[in-house]
């Protein structure tokens, strides 16, 4: 549709300016405009049965195309731009080919047609500039021949702007006539030149459209150059490291010129071979199945004549080209050096490597295109007595391209693939065993075996060192225990014989007040059964918490949390027990003072003050120190007994 469409836009308007042109190339004109009807019909049968998705489906049944392309607004523009207005000659004239400005309506079509074209080429940036002068072209055409016409219409050569008088024979001829016209419209458009200044009012208010048109042709011939140079650089920023920044961190850190010159190098080999070193990048934004098919196409046969990939099964591979990474060292640059950790194989692509010795001079072999090295290191073999390190020095002779595959790729794919995982052990031991790098099965196992039994070993000890540390955590706790039911089995004793003294303290106290004293002795009598109500609380609490502690030694060994809170109701107690005595001893003093007073008075009779109640008191000390000392004793032979125990259970 490219060509009817374009023969349209331009011709029909070149005709009706220039009549001249129009009636010279009569026949030709009429041929060409029924050829480009015929082709306008012939792309209205073929959109007819041109398929269309539905949800995805390509639907091709006829029926169903008839009813979309007819019921749709496309179909009224296609009968539209063909309808026969050839007709109107019969009205009009044949001078007057206008009549077929309704042909002008097919345009959308070449703008589908230059859109799919731009998706298929190969160079989209060139197509991009080309069909940007082509519009530019067909402006100026029509530009030019509305200033002929315009011309004609004014009269030519009434004034300097104008076209000349065609009556001179050097602007008489149909060529000059047209070559004229499209200069003076290139010259408004790219406002280059001298044009004349125009004199009356239709001249001036052609000029103004043409200026602006004149602007906006302008920036769109800017706009797409500049996004044409924009997309190369993105392309080459995608395709090529940024060279640019890597100068700029070079220079603000004063690395040697030496070292400068090498990396300028390694760009302007990547620039000038077209070395692609981000392909992954590139490629990103197409699906994974597409990604695979182009790494199979480009790296597949690289890759197969690797000798431990060869017979491995065609999905695994296709894993693989995946995870290939291109690489490209130097002259003289060391690829790995011996007893280096092997982190990835590498395969030749193109290019030359020696294997040479650590004196860097002597030379034992040559890889070129197509070797490999480095596949054992990756593959965890055992009983290879390199391990993991590289054997050998390996240096670039020249700029050397190579696919490098990690240890952490090959892994993650071996691990879906155990089958072949096996075969590639199998065949990297045949390797190793051709180069005498694998021990014999008798001394693997032995090692093995050693492993295992050191292994054992630590295991045991470290199982010793914590039954130890148990068992003097079970010791400790124990102990704390039984600690703790010592001091609360005091604390009921001191209770007990504070609960024995007050109703005889009680008595005295009643013998000493007398008769007299009633109603004082009722308060004291109140005051001191509260108090014994407290205290038996207070004794039936720590009761409750002793039994507690011994049910929490027999079904809770080591439990802290129980031990804590008994530590804390047993301070509380002691608290209170010694805030409980306290006020018994207040009440005597107050008794001795009352007893003072009746002797005074001649009062005779004993009273809370007396000395006879200092003996009890020493009686109670020294009981309590014997009652200290047995508990001692009692504790430091349970504490042996637990640590007989806890000596038997880790021998045990």
């Amino acid at each position: 549709m490219i060509f009817p469409i374009v023969y349209n836009s331009v011709i029909i308007i070149l005709r009706t300016c220039f009549t001249t042109i129009a009636l010279s190339y009569l026949p030709v004109w009429l041929t060409l405009d029924y050829l480009a009807d015929i082709m306008y019909m012939a792309d209205m049968i073929i959109t007819v049965h041109t398929g269309y998705l539905d949800q995805g489906i390509l639907v091709k049944d006829l029926t169903q195309l008839k009813k979309r392309y007819l019921h749709s607004k496309r179909f009224l523009k296609d009968l539209t731009s063909l309808l026969p207005t050839d007709f109107l000659y019969f009205v009009f004239g044949i001078q007057t080919p206008l009549v077929r400005i309704n042909r002008l309506l097919r345009m959308p079509r070449l703008n589908e047609a230059l859109d799919r074209m731009e998706t298929r080429t190969s160079y989209p940036n060139t197509f991009r500039i080309s069909k940007l002068m082509i519009y530019i072209f067909v402006l100026i055409h029509w530009n030019a021949c509305l200033y002929f016409a315009l011309s004609s219409y004014i009269g030519f050569g009434s004034d300097r702007w104008v076209y000349p008088n065609i009556t001179n024979p050097e602007f008489a001829s149909m060529r000059r006539q047209y070559f004229y016209c499209f200069w003076f419209s290139a010259q408004i458009f790219t406002t280059v030149g001298d044009t004349p200044l125009p004199k009356r009012e239709e001249e001036y208010l052609f000029m103004i459209a043409d200026l602006l048109i004149a602007v906006l042709v302008f920036a769109s011939i800017v706009g797409n150059v500049g996004n044409v140079i924009t997309s190369l650089r993105d392309r080459d920023n995608v395709f090529f490291p940024n060279h640019e920044l890597v100068k700029a961190y070079l220079r603000s850190h004063h690395i040697s010129k030496e070292l400068r010159q090498r990396i300028d190098n390694w760009y302007q080999h990547l620039h000038i071979n077209k070395k692609i070193m981000r392909e992954n990048e590139i490629l990103q934004q197409l699906p994974v199945h597409l990604r695979t098919e182009i790494a199979v196409s480009v790296h597949l046969p690289t890759l197969s004549k690797v000798t431990i990939f060869q017979s491995c099964e065609k999905s695994l591979l296709e894993e693989l080209v995946l995870k290939l990474t291109p690489q490209v060292f130097s002259p003289g640059e060391y690829v790995c050096r011996k007893g280096d950790v092997g982190h990835e194989m590498y395969i030749i692509r193109e290019g030359k490597l020696a294997v040479v010795a650590d004196d860097g001079v002597t030379e034992f072999a040559v890889l070129s295109e197509g070797n490999f090295f480095g596949e054992i290191s990756i593959l965890n073999i055992k009983g290879n007595k390199s391990g993991n390190r590289r054997t050998a020095n390996i240096r670039s002779i020249g700029h050397s391209d190579l696919f490098s595959l990690s240890k952490e790729d090959l892994t993650d794919v071996l691990s879906e693939f155990p089958a072949a995982k096996r075969h590639l052990e199998e065949k990297g031991r045949q390797i190793l065993t051709k180069m005498g790098m694998l021990e014999d099965s008798e001394e693997g196992e032995e090692r093995e075996a050693e492993k295992i039994e050191t292994k054992i070993k630590r295991l045991e000890s470290k199982l010793e060192i914590l039954q130890t540390k148990l068992a003097r955590l079970m010791v400790e706790l124990e102990s704390s225990n039984c600690k703790m039911q010592t001091r609360v089995e005091q604390l009921e004793r001191e209770v007990a014989a504070v609960d024995s003294q007050l109703p005889k303290d009680g008595e005295e106290g009643e013998r000493a007040q007398g008769r007299g004293e009633g109603v004082g002795g009722e308060v004291g009598w109140e005051r001191e059964e509260a108090e014994g109500e407290e205290e038996e609380r207070s004794d039936t609490k720590v009761k409750k918490q002793g039994q507690g502690e011994d049910g929490n030694e027999v079904t809770k060994e080591g439990d802290g949390e129980s031990t804590k809170s008994t530590k804390e109701d047993v301070e509380r107690m002691r608290e209170g027990d010694k805030s409980g005595p306290e006020e018994p001893n207040n009440q005597e003093k107050k008794k001795e003072d009352d007893g003072e007073k009746n002797r005074e008075k001649g009062d005779d009779r004993p009273g809370k003050g007396d000395g006879a109640e200092i003996e009890p008191e020493d009686e109670k000390s020294g009981e309590r120190e014997s009652e200290e000392d047995r508990e001692k004793a009692e504790e430091d032979s349970e504490k042996r007994e637990m640590v007989q125990k806890a000596e038997g259970q880790r021998k045990k």
